[in-house]
């Protein structure tokens, strides 16, 4: 499945309600004026009435509203996003993680590098929205899910989800979903929704959680994180000041959150589904993996693998760095040490913790608290600086070439580090780390080549989801019988 489907593809998967498409695309239906997502339980409209956009902002600037019986707003997001590398899919990460809300459609053209209307033009021409419909589209999205899964006032939604005003967010609500907000947040099922901050994400089946808690929880921070099979929490530095949220999974995948800026929830939301890769295409991705009969009881045994992300790109710059050429415990214990002596203690609703370390006290700081050869320390510190003083722009919405280039540029960062960085901050699915012991031990398990040049020309038969790949090997590493403990792992 993809974003190129002809309009008979997708009006097949709209016929059999096919709920895969949720989120590639939504339907809009001239005699209703009305939008749906592919697997709407209502009668299937006839073909001459049905439009396909690739965006609800799309269906917004054309005028209908989102279906009442299916939710589309609801959905998970679209996994092109995370796919593309292109000015259009950074700009719709960067539009997500809340940036036009804060720097304006001027902030978000100037970090692509492109003038406000050219770059209005490309995603006018490629998504049937310029920016600040897109940006519309995100608002009223996030204001549904608040008014749908918390008892937050009106107006504390309407401000939450980036509105500039009560009024405007009461008028595209009743636009967007042909209602007034109170009649939305009577549609919530079941029980009334809890106190606080409280939400339900949407994913795409199969999800592979257990896996996923698990490799957060092997690399926790004491103080930042906390994890277990089955749930994972900790502390985050936002734009509008710290927060802390807990992810579980219980059938339903549960985000709870406290903030001090509740302005800051969308981008909350949005850098958790990147973290937990919760708008992949787990179907297509272990369909298109499993056809490889020596990987193919990898994907069997663990269907819907998802790619970690990250919740602070220099944060992961940082983590990455320490852990070059030693186990993820060590990595822990020198991190650890370092959150200890240099992280921002916090309380938030009852919530206690402490902050990853600022990149200018790391800078400051770092070489007191640091302990291994003196180089390693060095060139940590230099990156700190890199980063503190902007040298270094690393963010989720890098172009991939330029982001490898600028930090194998730094001193102590190689094709390793560099990749690994890269995996993890821009959600890229298709890199192989021939360098990484641990994922060499998981080939030569499964009977794949173990040697580095050997594997990458295998792993090239596994494209574009060698990324995936390298999740399930590193899993068959952790899985196969005791050996020494390889180093080089991912931190």
């Amino acid at each position: 499945m993809g974003p190129d489907m002809t309009f008979a593809e997708r009006y097949r998967a709209i016929s059999s309600r096919d709920a895969r498409f949720d989120g590639w695309f939504v339907t809009a239906v001239r005699s209703t004026g009305i939008y749906c997502r592919p697997s709407c339980p209502a009668r299937t409209p006839k073909e001459a009435n049905v439009t396909f956009y690739p965006t609800s902002a799309a269906a917004h600037e054309a005028g209908y509203r989102a279906c009442k019986r299916c939710l589309p707003e609801a959905a998970p997001g679209s996994p092109e996003w995370n796919l593309r590398a292109d000015v259009v899919g950074r700009a719709m990460r960067l539009i997500a993680d809340g940036v036009v809300e804060r720097e304006g459609v001027a902030g978000l053209s100037a970090r692509l590098g492109y003038s406000s209307r050219h770059l209005g033009r490309l995603l006018a021409a490629e998504l049937g929205a310029g920016p600040l419909g897109l940006a519309r589209a995100q608002r009223a999205h996030t204001a549904r899910m608040l008014l749908v899964g918390t008892d937050l006032r009106a107006a504390d939604v309407a401000f939450s989800a980036g509105f500039a005003s009560v009024r405007q967010f009461n008028d595209t609500v009743r636009e967007v979903f042909g209602m007034t907000p109170t009649a939305l947040r009577s549609t919530r099922r079941g029980a009334d929704a809890p106190a606080g901050i409280s939400l339900v994400l949407p994913v795409r089946e199969p999800f592979d959680h257990a896996g996923l808690f698990s490799w957060m929880a092997a690399r926790t921070l004491s103080g930042v994180e906390e994890g277990d099979h089955a749930s994972f929490s900790r502390t985050v530095r936002l734009p509008g000041g710290a927060a802390w949220f807990r992810i579980a999974f219980d059938g339903r995948l549960r985000l709870d959150a406290r903030l001090e800026s509740l302005g800051d929830l969308a981008t909350l939301v949005a850098r958790v589904r990147r973290l937990f890769d919760l708008d992949a295409d787990p179907v297509g991705i272990d369909a298109s993996l499993a056809v490889h009969p020596e990987i193919a009881p990898l994907v069997a045994a663990r269907p819907g693998m998802r790619l970690p992300g990250v919740a602070d790109p220099h944060e992961m710059l940082i983590r990455a760095m320490v852990g070059q050429q030693i186990s993820v415990a060590a990595a822990r214990t020198h991190l650890t040490r370092l959150v200890a002596d240099l992280g921002e203690e916090i309380e938030l609703g009852g919530v206690r913790g402490r902050l990853f370390p600022t990149m200018p006290a790391v800078a400051s700081r770092g070489a007191e608290v640091l302990r291994g050869p003196a180089a390693r320390i060095r060139a940590i510190v230099e990156a700190a600086e890199a980063l503190a003083s902007g040298a270094l722009p690393l963010t989720a919405a890098d172009d991939p070439a330029e982001q490898r280039a600028a930090l194998l540029a730094l001193r102590g960062v190689g094709e390793w580090t560099a990749d690994y960085v890269g995996m993890r901050v821009l959600a890229a699915p298709d890199v192989i780390l021939p360098g990484d012991v641990a994922l060499r031990t998981g080939a030569a398990t499964v009977g794949l080549p173990a040697d580095p040049r050997a594997l990458v020309a295998w792993a090239q038969r596994a494209a574009p989801w060698r990324s995936y790949l390298s999740m399930h090997l590193w899993r068959a590493a952790l899985d196969a019988p005791r050996t020494p403990r390889p180093k080089e792992t991912p931190a």
